[in-house]
């Protein structure tokens, strides 16, 4: 089967996460979309239907079903897809969810909902619904790794589930509140106090001494420690060392320095304001617990303080004392005090330099999306 994950005319709507990839490539739970779709249908083919600067690295396959990118699948929208007639088109009352070929004739999806994300904050926010479900597809009749016994667990150790070469020592983990997910080769050391749901990917780490509160994501190489509640990760992004950060998404490719803290409740208690790429204005939204939501190969300085719902652009470096403004476009460089343009070829330097480390370096098709979004 083919099937191709459509941005559906969204792709703003979930930046700056979504200025360097698809809806359907985005983290949450414990797999992209396009993971999701594989995990459920390991023979389809997978692509996306975004936008054309993306779509040389992220490509669309032929023929392919055309599916709602922002809806997380679960068995019955699955098997809704794989029904669907051609030229005929799946809604919701008035969503758009499915599309085999041209459709002609509109039929409605019946079945267990599926999670449908709306704005880029619904991914902190519906983590915990996605991270239990991915739990379960994920680890199906699986067995686990055996967990250390100088941890200690609270609530069922059935929701503990550790990849092969997953390590824990000396921590608490408790899954009165979700399950933790442990995966290839990933890390909990010592004196880690863990409250599911938690997702870590392979090769992630929590330092020691780390303290979570789910619903928590570590995307692929991530490593955390201080103090993370309700925060997603998407790959290759650290946060090293104290510090707070709660209610955010961090994209791949950031370093949150030595005593980054963010706000992520305004002191009189109300509604937050955030930008928005589409309007390119601030936005009202009926959100209260809001943190930074930060784009690919960003990175602060120590002891940075970041206000209630900042959004930080792609390949921007901040530093200093005092809170920067709430919104930082992409390739900035400054603080409080101002910022200037990042200059895209030290931007790229930058970026491989951190790369270099993990044995990776920015692709001739990556290089090109970070040179559009400079244009």
């Amino acid at each position: 089967m083919q099937i191709n994950l459509d941005d559906n005319g969204l792709h703003l709507r979930f930046a700056p996460l979504t200025l360097t990839r698809p809806i359907g490539n985005l983290r949450m739970g414990i797999l992209t979309n396009d993971e999701r779709w594989r995990a459920f249908l390991p023979d389809a083919e997978i692509g996306f239907t975004t936008e054309k600067y993306l779509s040389k690295k992220f490509s669309s396959v032929k023929n392919g079903v055309r599916v709602n990118a922002a809806v997380i699948p679960n068995d019955d929208f699955v098997a809704a897809v794989m029904h669907l007639e051609e030229n005929t088109g799946l809604y919701l009352n008035e969503l758009f969810l499915a599309e085999n070929g041209v459709s002609s004739s509109k039929i409605q999806f019946k079945g267990e909902i599926p999670v449908i994300l709306e704005n880029r904050w619904d991914i902190f926010q519906k983590n915990d619904l996605v991270l239990k479900s991915d739990f379960e597809l994920i680890r199906g009749n699986r067995k686990t790794q055996k967990l250390s016994k100088s941890n200690t667990v609270i609530g069922s150790p059935e929701l503990i589930f550790l990849e092969e070469g997953a390590k824990v020592e000396a921590s608490i983990l408790n899954t009165s509140t979700g399950p933790i997910y442990i995966g290839k080769d990933a890390e909990i050391m010592e004196g880690s106090i863990v409250r599911g749901p938690l997702a870590m990917c392979e090769h992630s780490a929590l330092k020691l001494g780390t303290k979570i509160y789910g619903a928590t994501t570590l995307g692929p190489h991530c490593k955390v420690g201080g103090e993370v509640n309700n925060s997603v990760f998407q790959a290759y992004s650290n946060k090293g060392h104290e510090g707070f950060v709660g209610n955010s998404i961090i994209g791949e490719w950031c370093n949150l320095g030595a005593d980054t803290n963010t706000s992520n409740l305004k002191n009189n208690y109300g509604k937050v304001s955030t930008y928005s790429y589409e309007t390119k204005k601030e936005e009202k939204t009926n959100v209260q617990f809001m943190g930074l939501t930060m784009g690919d190969h960003s990175k602060c300085g120590i002891n940075t303080m970041f206000n209630t719902a900042t959004v930080v652009g792609v390949s921007c470096n901040v530093y200093g004392a005092d809170f920067p403004q709430k919104y930082i476009s992409s390739f900035s460089w400054g603080g409080s005090a101002g910022f200037v343009p990042f200059k895209f070829e030290k931007a790229i330097e930058y970026a491989n330099n951190m790369m270099e480390r993990r044995g990776l370096k920015l692709s001739e098709e990556e290089v090109e999306i970070l040179k559009r979004l400079v244009e």
